[in-house]
């Protein structure tokens, strides 16, 4: 009896770690790793999807935006879509949309000219505004704050009720150049002298903090650090997917993902573009579409906001 429980419980441990290899793993291979290096890898933009949102007469005024999977669902896509199509109307230009798979490629295209503006994490930002000139352009505003945490969850049954408790456990993290899906979670280690190579058995790179969510709910890591808007968010939209989690720790706040503006794009889009956005909530149409998104209306920011993010890649020197 004893002996048949200890293979059973064996049985279960390796067929759990095959799904995990399966469901998560494999479709990110070649991109996973312990770390990514902070230099900047050059990207194609044909290789990305491309969501028109204007037809091709309008091609000769075109303003390209990236958008990344990394924070959006398929529906969070089509809001940014509803809303960018209001803008390419008052703006009088042909807004073409960049999904991007990852923060990295986002700069790479920021950094190279290929787009004019993109909606990007803190940490991103940081990084590009120290590296070739980044330009912050507005904030979301978010039940009257701009600002937002590192959520540390574990599966809804996990007896695990603190962060060190996951010492040894299985974790994922979003993307490596995420703030609150990787910069904060490292550095919370590091206070611990800990790595996330000598704290966790094993940890994966989800690319996407709704594919962290789902991993934690369907139990295949034990823990995750996800973006508490995107917690919120789903915890508003789809009670489904969050209720088979709970948060236990909540970190300090941070400078909420801006919109940025690369520092190659003409003054006069830039701030036409600005006045846009700081305008959006005065619209009873575009209004609707915010209100889709969970946000309030778009604000000015400084980069001072963001001082936290750069201290902590400072302190840790990635």
């Amino acid at each position: 009896m004893h002996r048949k429980e200890k293979v059973n419980r064996t049985e279960f441990k390796i067929l759990r770690q095959l799904l995990i290899i399966c469901i998560i793993i494999l479709p990110f291979m070649g991109m996973v790793g312990c770390e990514e290096s902070n230099k900047i890898k050059e990207v194609s933009l044909e290789t990305l999807n491309v969501l028109d949102t204007e037809g091709p007469s309008q091609k000769k005024k075109t303003l390209r935006v990236a958008i990344g999977s990394i924070t959006t669902s398929s529906e969070g896509s089509a809001y940014y879509k509803e809303l960018m199509d209001y803008v390419g109307k008052k703006i009088g230009k042909y807004i073409k949309l960049i999904d991007t798979d990852n923060y990295a490629q986002v700069n790479s295209l920021l950094k190279s000219g290929d787009i004019d503006a993109a909606f990007v994490c803190g940490r991103p930002y940081v990084d590009g505004h120290d590296e070739f000139g980044l330009e912050l352009l507005v904030a979301p505003q978010v039940n009257g704050k701009t600002e937002y945490y590192s959520y540390i969850i574990v599966n809804i049954d996990s007896p695990v009720t603190t962060f060190d408790e996951l010492r040894g456990k299985t974790f994922a993290f979003a993307d490596p150049r995420s703030n609150t899906g990787k910069l904060v979670p490292t550095y919370m280690l590091a206070k611990m002298n800990e790595t996330p190579d000598s704290f966790f058995d094993k940890y994966i790179f989800t690319y996407a903090h709704n594919k962290s969510i789902k991993a934690v709910g369907d139990k295949l890591v034990d823990g995750a650090a996800v973006d508490s808007l995107i917690w919120d968010y789903y915890n508003k939209t789809k009670p489904e997917v969050t209720s088979k989690t709970k948060i236990i720790l909540k970190s300090l706040p941070y400078g909420i993902p801006p919109f940025v503006v690369s520092s190659g794009i003409d003054p006069e889009t830039k701030n036409k573009l600005r006045d846009i956005f700081l305008s959006l909530h005065k619209d009873e149409k575009s209004k609707k579409v915010l209100k889709k998104m969970m946000i309030d209306k778009f604000v000015l920011v400084d980069d001072s906001q963001y001082g936290s993010i750069r201290k902590m890649i400072g302190l840790l020197g990635q």
